[in-house]
């Protein structure tokens, strides 16, 4: 069993570079309730989905917002979301509706027979498998105006950091949790 994360392990990493804004990009199809929880938070968010949405996909939908630190919203997310698969972080200079923008032409790809796809490029599992296999015009393409994308390994006790590097993708992995002997 992993040890439960301190929320201030994550916040550390996710406000760590100076004159940037920490976002969240959230899955709906894996936070129950997403919309009510945003709205009982009074966060300001936005969907990634275009127009007017049916309940049922509104609900599934991936939403965009900025952290603070110590906000409730913010702390409530770093507790019950992570290790959870419920979304990601970026880290940008750029504001909420900018960002949205860039994200939202992620979210469909071409299969072999050119039938569009969504990518779901918010769930942390298929981010970490992506970006290590990116080539450095998928890379420009996927970071765009995004400094890190920070999400959780497959262990929710270590915290990954990918940013572009020179043609590649650079990545850090951080342990959130301190290992020591246990004595009986």
């Amino acid at each position: 069993m992993t040890a439960k994360v301190p929320p201030q392990a994550i916040a550390q990493h996710l406000f760590a570079v100076p004159e940037t804004v920490a976002y969240a990009i959230l899955d709906g199809a894996s936070v129950p309730d997403l919309p009510r929880i945003l709205e009982r938070f009074e966060v300001e968010a936005e969907c990634l989905f275009r127009g007017e949405l049916e309940s049922d996909v509104a609900l599934a939908a991936p939403y965009l917002m900025a952290l603070q630190p110590d906000e409730p919203f913010t702390e409530w997310l770093l507790q019950e979301g992570w290790g959870q698969h419920w979304g990601i972080f970026a880290v940008s200079k750029i504001g909420l509706r900018e960002l949205r923008m860039h994200l939202r032409t992620l979210l469909k790809v071409y299969g072999p027979d050119m039938k569009p796809l969504y990518f779901r490029y918010y769930d942390p599992r298929v981010l970490r498998t992506y970006l290590p296999t990116c080539n450095e015009k998928e890379l420009l393409a996927i970071f765009g105006p995004v400094l890190r994308y920070i999400m959780e390994d497959e262990d929710p006790s270590t915290l990954l950091k990918f940013w572009p590097a020179g043609g590649q993708v650079g990545m850090e992995q951080a342990a959130l949790v301190r290992t020591g002997s246990v004595r009986p």
